[in-house]
């Protein structure tokens, strides 16, 4: 490693400083994920089954303790339960547009990541072949890759550098779209869950049917 970091160049430090964005960002955005994410079919029975005690109290409660948007969002409706289906519906609705954006917050950081990262490879290989012909130009038919350390690190640099490059955006599209296929599963069960509260809160005397 501490000898491809000296033969890459300058533009590999970009690189390297892209990836450690990229893999902080994604390591982030994973553990958010993991911690929005719920059973959220068990929380919904545990909710329901407290709400036809008319235990809202400690229904809000255990939205409290409960992490993540399903659970805000349960709250909310619960905490509306009194105004009408319509109104218990659109609260649910405007809280569900408000948790979407946190849930994709720096996702496109990520994606910016795997479009750059080539291109800038791209910027290191072009200024190492820029090295070799500098250094052909100077030596002409005397000019040997053997003999000649400029032609050497050029390449080298030219090598390193589309590698990196390609390396990290590899990294960064994988991660990106592994994120944004659990920021949907989150996404389908906020959809899901926000139906199925609207119900309980506004029917077995928990609300105003409309």
């Amino acid at each position: 490693m501490p000898t491809l970091l000296a033969n890459g160049g300058p533009v590999i430090w970009l690189i390297l400083i892209a990836a450690a964005i990229a893999i902080a960002v994604f390591i982030e955005r994973a553990l958010h994920c993991h911690r929005a994410q719920i059973n959220s079919t068990e929380f919904l029975n545990g909710v329901r089954n407290v709400l036809k005690r008319e235990n809202v109290v400690e229904a809000i409660s255990i939205c409290d303790a409960t992490p993540g948007p399903v659970a805000r969002l349960v709250k909310t409706a619960i905490l509306n339960r009194d105004k009408g289906r319509e109104r218990v519906r659109e609260a649910v609705e405007e809280a569900g547009l408000t948790e979407v954006p946190l849930l994709e917050e720096k996702l496109n950081l990520l994606a910016t990541i795997a479009q750059i990262a080539p291109l800038v490879g791209l910027l290191g290989t072009i200024i190492g072949f820029m090295d070799v012909f500098k250094g052909l130009q100077a030596d002409g038919l005397y000019a040997h890759l053997s003999g000649d350390h400029s032609l050497a690190d050029g390449i080298w640099h030219a090598l390193i550098c589309a590698a990196g490059g390609i390396a990290v955006a590899i990294f960064a599209h994988a991660g990106y779209n592994y994120l944004v296929s659990r920021v949907n599963k989150i996404v389908l069960d906020m959809e899901r869950v926000s139906g199925e509260i609207v119900n309980i809160v506004t029917e077995n005397g928990n609300g105003k049917p409309s």
